[in-house]
């Protein structure tokens, strides 16, 4: 793809825009839609192959391939009147709007994809999944860190829901800061050790050949303080309210996918 529009400039777009530009020698054209005005501005000022467009039609108009890249909730507003042909392919990144919803909204015979690009594509570092497979979609997310294509859309929203777990997991790491903090670490070594603490751990999972359990079980010892956490804190309790949480977030997916 030589020419990529974005529709919809927040923090999926630019960091989208950040892994196809940056330390690239022959970057894609990218055409901004004005939506997201200051980002799309800055991204312009930062690649040379960045493109701002008056309105979302010429967004379209412009290119080979189109990311819709704005918040569910908005994309009745931002889509008014667009038209797309037949011919170019339209990749949908909105969380929980399904591909017939979108086809609906667009009225479109465009091949339609749902993609779950995260903000590690800045660094091409992030494996995208995608519903359905085509291969000029395939080929743009597998520059950006890797793809996963997957044959059923209950299949993309489970890993969807998935991604429903970042936050929490950063919020567990600045609980346990807060708690450094209150036994009398300064603010800032505490954020500094339990960020470098976590860092290593995360480079452990580029140890394909083991599994996550062994992952965790090389990382402990029998009586040990991290056996000790694991099971006072992250009982059986625990992990199956995660699992129910999981399991709301699902049925709400789905239920978006089936309006």
């Amino acid at each position: 793809m030589n020419r990529i529009g974005i529709i919809g400039v927040g923090e999926i777009g630019r960091a989208i825009v950040t892994g196809l530009c940056e330390g690239r020698d022959e970057p894609p054209e990218v055409f901004l839609s004005p939506r997201g005005a200051g980002t799309a501005a800055e991204l312009a000022q930062r690649f040379e192959s960045i493109r701002v467009c008056a309105d979302n039609q010429e967004v379209v108009d412009r290119s080979e391939l189109v990311i819709i890249a704005v918040r569910g909730q908005d994309r009745h507003e931002a889509l008014a009147g667009v038209r797309v042909d037949g011919g170019r392919p339209v990749v949908n990144v909105m969380a929980g709007v399904s591909v017939d919803d979108l086809r609906r909204t667009l009225a479109t015979d465009a091949p339609l994809v749902r993609a779950i690009p995260l903000p590690a594509v800045r660094e091409r570092r992030s494996v995208t999944v995608t519903y359905p497979s085509h291969p000029t979609v395939d080929s743009l997310f597998e520059s950006l860190g890797g793809v996963l294509p997957v044959a059923d859309e209950s299949v993309f929203n489970v890993f969807s829901a998935l991604t429903g777990t970042l936050t929490t997991h950063l919020a567990y790491l600045a609980t346990l800061t807060s708690w450094a903090v209150g036994h009398g670490i300064a603010a800032d070594d505490a954020d500094r050790y339990v960020r470098g603490l976590f860092q290593g751990v995360g480079r452990a999972l580029s140890d394909r050949t083991r599994s996550l359990h062994q992952l965790a079980a090389d990382h402990e010892t029998p009586n040990g303080s991290n056996e000790r956490i694991r099971t006072t804190w992250f009982t059986p309790a625990n992990s199956d309210a995660l699992g129910k949480a999981l399991d709301d977030l699902l049925i709400r997916l789905e239920g978006q996918r089936q309006r």
